[in-house]
């Protein structure tokens, strides 16, 4: 009996905990669909009293968030592809190839977690200059995919190691070499941790505000989504449901690639706990 009250009240005090974390995503997209006289009236409301849609037409074409969002798909798609790719081909050589200095190699690229993005941006930013794409997509996608990218790396270094050697015995004996055995042995066992950096890498590259804006600065039409919102705050005035409707369009696709992959994303998170 004790046992079964204890639950019930977990269940309440997690649904209100729900509620509270939840509140601000409803608020915002609420506040998306308000017009700017109410929303200064009645902010806290979360039902409008009118739906008004001119403020996601207002984002989209006034505020020329149709370039942005392009870019911001341009960018992510990109840096997510050649993160991956890198990361697993790394992963996969740390876990499954002895060389010598392999432990000094994991520490050193493991130090580089305690290195904040902003102290790196001046060298990256002169790398991207003196290839001569500074202002350019290329240049901010060789930007934005550019780092250690170490928690994806030990993401695939621990899953390769764990794996059975057997399977790659048994391509050596069908006449697979080093890389056909990865591409089509061991990376098709990796959708889970694929999963996971796909979903973790979109998300900050989606939402990545410096590195877009320093590498765009002469260029605002290369501007993403997560720098063409500041364009909502001036420096007298602010466009606040223009502000929630662009911050609406901004979370979807993050939303809906969270949800395509969550099944693998959920067990690429466990199996990386587990291990």
């Amino acid at each position: 009996m004790t046992s079964s009250i204890g639950r019930k009240i977990t269940h309440i005090v997690l649904v209100l905990l729900g509620i509270i974390w939840i509140y601000p995503f409803v608020w915002m997209v609420s506040s998306s669909l308000k017009s700017n006289t109410e929303y200064f009236r009645n902010g806290l409301s979360i039902i409008p009293e009118k739906l008004d849609l001119s403020n996601y037409t207002r984002a989209w074409e006034v505020a020329n968030f149709s370039q942005y969002f392009q870019n911001s798909v341009v960018l992510t798609v990109s840096t997510v592809s050649i993160v991956v790719v890198l990361c697993a081909m790394t992963g996969y050589a740390l876990g499954r190839v002895d060389f010598w200095g392999k432990k000094l190699f994991m520490l050193a690229i493991t130090a580089t977690l305690v290195i904040p993005k902003g102290f790196t941006i001046i060298p990256l930013y002169q790398i991207i200059l003196e290839l001569g794409l500074i202002n350019t997509m290329p240049g901010v996608i060789l930007a934005e995919s550019g780092g250690a990218h170490v928690l994806f790396i030990l993401l695939f270094t621990a899953h390769f190691s764990g794996l059975p050697k057997d399977l790659e015995e048994s391509a050596e004996m069908d006449g697979a070499g080093f890389f056909r055995t990865f591409v089509s042995v061991m990376l098709p066992l990796s959708k889970p941790i694929m999963a996971t950096t796909i979903v973790m890498q979109f998300m900050w590259t989606w939402n990545s505000f410096l590195t877009p804006l320093v590498f765009t600065l002469n260029n605002p039409e290369l501007r993403t989504l997560s720098v063409g919102i500041s364009s909502f705050v001036g420096q007298y005035s602010s466009d606040n449901t223009g502000l929630a409707a662009a911050a609406t369009i901004s979370v979807i696709p993050i939303i809906a690639v969270f949800i395509a992959l969550q099944k693998y994303f959920v067990e690429g998170v466990a199996g990386a706990i587990k291990g």
